[in-house]
């Protein structure tokens, strides 16, 4: 009924948000598997009518249904975690699509940034979220459509690297009583996506809530700092401001 009300500035608009944030309380709030299996049904056809939603404009649609479909891979229940899977798999291949089978870029950089955060507020990463990866793999492997294009090496190469953050996250698990190596091994990890500012801002942040717990507050601000860095360099290679060496905060901001 509302269709052409909700396409309107490439669906970035308001009557757009309250609809996604409507589909979203179902997935927020608990649920009955039976339940859930129609909430994803309905968010299949949400993003097959919407893709540019989700693909257009600005992320944090698409950051949000990223966090709460993974949330669910993580589920006790094994039938939601096929189902989350299976829904996941879609979006990215919706991705693809909508990109002319070029790239799953967006997708791919706000599941790894929704891992990086879920790490921290729900602690994923044990044998029901590893299942749900080797599902994704699956339907990747086994789709006769995308075979002869490069999108099942991306789903690969997009799970691979949420293995390498859950492989982080565990030995930070091991040192969780040694706050120095817990922050030098999330600060290689920030390091490690230097080419990736959005994720890298997301580890910083994790690594400021740390020093912060730990009462290091002058650490948990220079976090923040190097944080500003890399939105004024963002800012500035857009050419919305202009930074001079004369307006350096800090030396250790290069």
């Amino acid at each position: 009924t509302f269709q052409r009300q909700l396409q309107q500035s490439d669906c970035q608009n308001v009557l757009m948000k309250k609809v996604f944030d409507t589909h979203m309380l179902f997935l927020q709030i608990n649920q009955s598997a039976a339940a859930l299996k129609h909430v994803f049904a309905a968010l299949r056809l949400f993003v097959g009518k919407f893709p540019s939603a989700f693909f257009q404009g600005q992320a944090d649609l698409c950051g949000s249904l990223c966090y709460e479909i993974l949330k669910c891979c993580n589920h006790r229940s094994r039938s939601t975690q096929t189902e989350a899977s299976a829904l996941l798999y879609f979006f990215m291949r919706k991705n693809f699509e909508f990109n002319k089978q070029k790239s799953i870029v967006r997708s791919h950089l706000q599941l790894i940034k929704a891992v990086s955060q879920l790490i921290a507020d729900a602690g994923i990463g044990g044998s029901r979220f590893q299942h749900s990866l080797a599902i994704i793999n699956n339907f990747a492997n086994g789709d006769k459509q995308m075979k002869n294009v490069n999108f099942p090496a991306e789903v690969k190469d997009l799970t691979k690297r949420i293995r390498t953050v859950l492989m982080a996250t565990a030995q930070m698990k091991e040192h969780e009583k040694d706050p120095e190596m817990l922050v030098d091994l999330q600060y290689s990890l920030a390091n490690s996506y230097a080419s990736t500012p959005e994720l890298r801002r997301t580890w910083l942040e994790s690594m400021a809530k740390i020093h912060a717990r730990n009462g290091d507050l002058s650490e948990a601000a220079m976090c923040y700092i190097h944080i500003a860095a890399l939105i004024a360099e963002y800012l500035k290679r857009k050419g919305k401001i202009n930074i001079s060496k004369t307006n350096c905060i800090s030396i250790n901001i290069i």
